[in-house]
């Protein structure tokens, strides 16, 4: 064995770990911003919150894009750029932060987790993918635990409304992951994630009124907690999970986002004091079984190519 191929064995389980190191840090930083935006809310409007943490972002990540000298988009793309931003960024998380005001934080986060479904749907109607009788056996058992947790709200089944918005938060970031397909075939993740989050942020500078007033009045633990959002789950979280696609086929590198839901939980434990009450854990399992099932026994084809699409589910939050 020759020197380069010793030093090539020596530093293949380094690179292995780093990618292992950087996929936890994602799941992490995903889960953390459930009960962050919780924490924001206390201060803030939900459209508030979404508008400084993605203003934050966008200038992390224009800071990024000039140090290391990233290309424009092209002006083809700039529509489809603009629905990603869309839907990925200024729908998402309005609605999500919305729902959060009366829905905790681990809650919201297994509601979320359920966009991998209507992604699988979306899947199948725009991208010609098919599910197997398995694939919709998955489906049925997730959205009963998305109406386990929708009907969990006080005594008795009373509809919670807060369900119902982050339900619609995970049907536009599924939209998002879809979209992202075809883009992603011309530019990496980070570059496109990057001009998503521009647009996103372009388009919720229509919530700019009265958001100076609250930065004023705001105590400097929510002021904090939103540069927390913008810098770490919102930036940093996306350019980490950019480093394990690179390293990882996209179908092993989602299956760490399944652990998103249980950092969450633990994390708004730890954080907020939040326990989440035994119908929102029972309907969050039911939906993370759903999930798995779609995912890995309800696809026809190739489990690489159908599973690419999951890879930006966000969680992202």
């Amino acid at each position: 064995m020759t020197s380069a191929n010793i030093s090539a064995t020596a530093g293949k389980p380094t690179r292995q770990g780093r990618t292992f190191l950087f996929a936890i840090a994602t799941v992490a930083l995903w889960a953390s911003a459930f009960p962050a935006i919780r924490v924001g809310l206390t201060a803030f409007s939900p459209f508030h919150v979404a508008l400084i943490r993605y203003l934050v972002a966008s200038s992390v990540l224009l800071v990024h894009a000039i140090l290391t000298r990233m290309p424009l988009p092209r002006r083809a793309d700039l529509p489809a750029l603009a629905l990603a931003g869309f839907g990925g960024f200024a729908l998402y998380n309005s609605f999500l932060n919305w729902g959060e005001v009366t829905v905790p934080a681990a809650t919201a986060s297994f509601i979320v987790a359920s966009a991998p479904i209507f992604m699988a749907l979306f899947a199948m109607r725009f991208l010609r993918e098919k599910l197997r009788v398995f694939g919709w056996v998955g489906i049925a058992i997730s959205f009963l635990g998305v109406s386990v947790i929708a009907f969990s709200g006080g005594a008795g089944l009373r509809l919670e409304p807060g369900a119902l918005l982050v339900l619609i938060a995970a049907l536009a970031q599924s939209m998002y992951s879809v979209g992202q397909k075809p883009l992603l075939k011309r530019y990496t993740p980070v570059q496109f994630t990057s001009y998503a989050i521009w647009f996103g942020t372009l388009l919720l500078l229509v919530f700019t009124p009265g958001v100076i007033a609250e930065l004023q009045l705001a105590p400097p633990d929510a002021v904090t907690t939103l540069l927390y959002l913008g810098v770490f789950p919102g930036a940093i979280g996306y350019i980490t999970w950019a480093s394990v696609l690179s390293q990882l086929p996209a179908s092993t590198a989602a299956s760490f986002l399944y652990m998103v839901p249980a950092f969450a939980l633990v994390i708004a434990w730890v954080w907020l004091g939040e326990v989440p009450n035994a119908a929102a854990i029972i309907g969050g399992m039911l939906i993370i079984c759903g999930v798995v099932i779609v995912n890995t026994l309800g696809r026809h084809g190739n489990r690489l190519n159908s599973q690419q699409g999951i890879n930006k589910t966000a969680a992202s939050t």
